[in-house]
């Protein structure tokens, strides 16, 4: 018997991506943590499932670049809503000899921290009750104004409540909130309609002060999150699903090089295998490769021809093998 095709929608924002050195060579693309992991996924996914994208852009040349790219990679951008007025957000993204990076950000008043307050949106909250999923982050929650976060969580929540999967990464940004207490507030507020959380410890760290990983997984449960996936960096990840802990090794990387959105992309291997009810390990597994993938080219979309199939992803691991 054929399993029914699933429906996730992304919300969040995407923004112009500049790569490169301030007054030297720039190469611009776009990028953003929600639009990275449903990118991604739809490149896995392919015709098994239905990838929606929920946002707000202008009219522009490049706010229409954009989502014919989206388009072009099989996502559905039906829910992609338009403000004449109004453009996308922009980032400047510097990395080091080691790839990490820094970021430099305009996105105050772009047209993403605008989403529910567009005439359409109405209309969208609809027909979103009829998908299996719903995935947004901590960034998404937070370049909204206060009044329209409380709405949204309130959203979310209802959807819960009407048997939608609700899946959630915290993905904390001091800067964009108006103080660690609103973050926690906000994030708190989610996690007992949060069927699957993905976690950063050094993120957890910053915002609770957690001592250890496993601290962070008891907490995150305890506040009612049901599935949590704890990301490591380069020591891998956790799984826990209250009972018991998974531990998921990272794949080994020869080199670096740019390690922009790879958690992204890890939430994007690990739903894709999720979406087709593999086992948490194996789902950890699918991750961490494809964030190891992921990290060895510059900016946060790689090629697609780059991008490893789920089926690779889901190999049992070499341990003779670095991935090159």
């Amino acid at each position: 018997m054929v399993s029914p095709r699933k429906r996730i929608a992304l919300i969040g924002e995407c923004l112009i991506e500049l790569n490169g050195m301030p007054f030297g060579a720039l190469h611009q693309t776009f990028g953003g943590d929600s639009l990275n992991t449903a990118l991604y996924l739809a490149r896995l996914v392919g015709s098994t499932a239905d990838v929606r994208y929920v946002t707000a852009v202008g009219t522009d040349a490049l706010s229409h670049g954009m989502v014919q790219r989206w388009q072009s990679e099989g996502i559905d951008t039906r829910f992609v809503l338009r403000y004449p007025a109004r453009l996308p957000g922009l980032y400047l993204v510097q990395v080091d000899a080691c790839g990490e990076r820094t970021f430099l950000y305009w996105r105050g008043d772009s047209a993403a921290r605008y989403l529910m307050q567009h005439p359409a949106f109405n209309g969208v909250v609809s027909e979103l009750a009829e998908v299996d999923w719903l995935y947004t982050s901590g960034i998404s929650l937070a370049i909204l104004p206060s009044q329209d976060r409380t709405e949204l969580l309130d959203l979310l929540r209802r959807f819960d409540s009407l048997g939608i999967a609700i899946a959630f990464d915290s993905n904390y940004r001091a800067t964009l909130w108006q103080s660690a207490d609103a973050a926690r507030e906000a994030m708190t507020a989610l996690l007992p309609a949060t069927k699957l959380m993905f976690a950063t410890f050094d993120d957890e760290q910053r915002l609770w002060g957690d001592m250890t990983a496993e601290s962070s997984l008891a907490r995150l449960h305890a506040s009612g999150a049901k599935s949590v996936v704890l990301k490591l960096g380069a020591a891998g990840c956790l799984y826990s699903d209250g009972a018991s802990i998974i531990e998921a090794e990272a794949c080994p990387v020869s080199t670096v090089v740019d390690t922009t959105a790879a958690g992204d992309a890890f939430n994007a291997g690990f739903l894709a295998s999720w979406l087709q009810n593999h086992n948490p390990a194996s789902c950890c597994r699918a991750g961490n490769t494809l964030a190891a993938a992921v990290i060895q080219h510059r900016g946060a979309i790689i090629p697609a021809g780059a991008t490893p199939s789920l089926a690779t992803l889901l190999e049992p691991p070499d341990p003779r093998r670095t991935l090159l």
